[in-house]
């Protein structure tokens, strides 16, 4: 087995396991984004 086939191997889980994380980045960016503007908000009505 030629080291190329080696690594992909080695790495492919890696690559499938950043894709199912995607869908969680993306959820976890949305959640800091409501939360900054909740702060926001509330800031705002405090003036």
């Amino acid at each position: 087995m030629t080291p190329f086939f080696r690594v992909l191997l080695l790495l492919s889980p890696l690559f499938l396991a950043a894709c199912e994380t995607a869908d969680g980045f993306g959820r976890d960016v949305q959640s800091g984004g409501e939360a900054i503007s909740n702060v926001s908000n509330e800031v705002q009505d405090e003036l």
